[in-house]
């Protein structure tokens, strides 16, 4: 029974979720949350400050602590609007390393949309759609409308509870000039995105982190727009101390509420919503969802294959790849994946990677036909290609870019930016990738299926074709690939026609 923890570094606070896989349901077995600002002078000079910095790294060393008491755990560890807008975040993130020895792994605004989403709709049953996710912080808001599982569009906005306390309020209450800036602030970076949503009418509002859960009374229940009207209102009046003796707002809230509320409000009355459903799920539980996913388990496994099958065929679109010709050589290297498991010996989840490789490889002939595998790899590296991670994106990126005369070395300095255990796995997967663009020469399609078989240390491959066209082409094209073959397997290749 494998064991997750993940922890979410945000502007405003930290949390730690610990869970155990059994019978394909996560079981939480910790849960700890701690309050350190660490993005509190970020938004207004653009540097962590160093007792913030100290405050957290305290923080995540206790978090260290107890999940070091559970065993042999996976341990994902994320970062949001703090760390993204910080000049210094590295010698943070050092900082962290040393301590704990976690790696930090900061994520975009878009791929934070893409995780909560996750965490809800497989831990959520959503009955209406489309639905609307709010998620407020205290350096952004994530704003994700979803239809069916499928993500239509995902909007980070930078209207944090924390920075917006931090450049608006400065008088307690907040005088009638701070709140009219910072409501007018707040309707100016919605303004886009509202638009989408009123279109989009969502039939199911779920918002979930602190701010949403104040305003909620800190209970799972559905909200009314009138509520947060009205307590956008009497909150913005009140001084701290009577703020912090309503129900669901503590110490800390009382701080930052006033502009989170004001948020909520804004969201509510300009995207026309009856209010909203409070959900304790958040970044974390996404962060959960997609470790297990790793390991193909149940929802979150089919969830994760949506909303990479929905990235990968955006950016086929974007870049106007061929879908039919790209769809052929995926399903020809998916065949030779299959057929030579024991010839290669690569992990499970590189059927995935190379599937995506083989269905964008073209995609660089977008910018310039000259060096177009290098602008493939140039564009993935750099995307946002939802559901994989920064690491999974550069080997995907990677394979594409040796499919021109360049092959893969022990000096390139590209594979050099991959984990050291996977140099070996990516020469192989482009050795793969290569042979099934060689079967479809003139992209013509003309090879239907290729069956492997390995014989006395020869690989050969049975090649049926269309009806009304010969594979002659293909076959030379293929034979120009052994050497290659040859030096990355260890094993002769020969083809014959069926």
């Amino acid at each position: 029974m494998p064991t997750f923890a993940a922890v979410d570094i945000g502007a405003n606070s930290v949390r730690l979720k610990v869970a155990r896989l059994a019978r394909r349901r996560m079981s939480t077995l910790h849960e700890d949350r701690e309050v350190v600002r660490l993005g509190e002078s970020v938004f207004r000079a653009g540097m962590l400050s160093p007792d913030a910095m100290a405050r957290t790294v305290k923080v995540l060393h206790r978090f260290r602590k107890a999940v070091d008491h559970y065993g042999d755990v996976r341990v994902r560890v994320t970062a949001t609007s703090a760390l993204r807008d910080a000049h210094n975040s590295q010698a943070f993130i050092e900082w962290v390393r040393v301590r704990t020895g976690w790696e930090i792994e900061i994520i975009s605004g878009v791929e934070e949309a893409r995780l909560i989403h996750l965490g809800i709709v497989t831990n959520v049953r959503v009955n209406k759609w489309p639905m609307l996710l709010v998620d407020l912080g205290g350096g952004s808001c994530e704003l994700t409308i979803s239809n069916h599982g499928h993500i239509k569009e995902t909007v980070s906005v930078p209207v944090g509870a924390v920075r917006l306390t931090q450049e608006f309020v400065r008088h307690d209450p907040p005088a009638e000039y701070e709140l009219k800036s910072l409501r007018a602030f707040v309707g100016e970076k919605l303004q886009r995105v509202a638009r989408n949503i009123v279109k989009a009418a969502p039939a199911t509002v779920i918002a979930t982190s602190g701010t949403a859960a104040a305003l909620a009374g800190g209970r799972e229940r559905f909200v009314k727009a009138r509520e947060v009207l009205e307590l956008a209102d009497e909150l913005a009046e009140m001084p701290y101390d009577e703020r912090i003796q309503l129900p669901g707002i503590g110490t800390r809230r009382g701080e930052i509420i006033v502009a989170g509320a004001a948020v909520y409000a804004e969201i509510v009355q300009r995207c026309k919503l009856r209010g909203y459903r409070y959900s304790d799920l958040g970044l974390r539980d996404g962060v959960l969802a997609a470790m297990a996913a790793e390991l193909e388990v149940g929802a979150p496994a089919k969830q994760l294959a949506a909303d990479r099958k929905d990235a990968v065929s955006a950016m086929m679109q974007r870049y106007a790849v061929d879908a039919e010709q790209a769809e052929h050589v995926r399903d020809l290297t998916l065949q030779l994946f299959s057929g030579l498991k024991t010839v290669h010996r690569l992990p499970a989840e590189y059927s995935d990677w190379l599937a995506a490789a083989a269905l964008l490889h073209e995609l660089g002939a977008y910018v310039n036909r000259t060096g177009w595998h290098r602008h493939a790899w140039y564009i993935i590296a750099h995307s946002e290609l939802l559901g994989y991670t920064p690491v999974q994106r550069q080997m995907i990126a990677a394979i594409t870019r040796y499919l021109g005369a360049a092959l893969p070395s022990g000096n390139d300095k590209l594979l050099k930016l991959l984990p050291a255990e996977e140099r070996e796995n990516i020469r192989k997967a482009v050795a793969l990738l290569r042979l099934a663009r060689a079967l479809n020469q003139g992209r013509r399609r003309a090879v239907e299926q290729i069956v492997a078989s390995v014989r006395d240390g020869r690989v050969l491959l049975s090649i049926t074709h269309r009806r009304g066209i010969t594979a002659e082409l293909e076959l030379w094209a293929m034979k120009k690939e052994r050497g290659y073959f040859r030096a990355v397997f260890g094993r002769e290749l020969e083809a014959a026609v069926s």
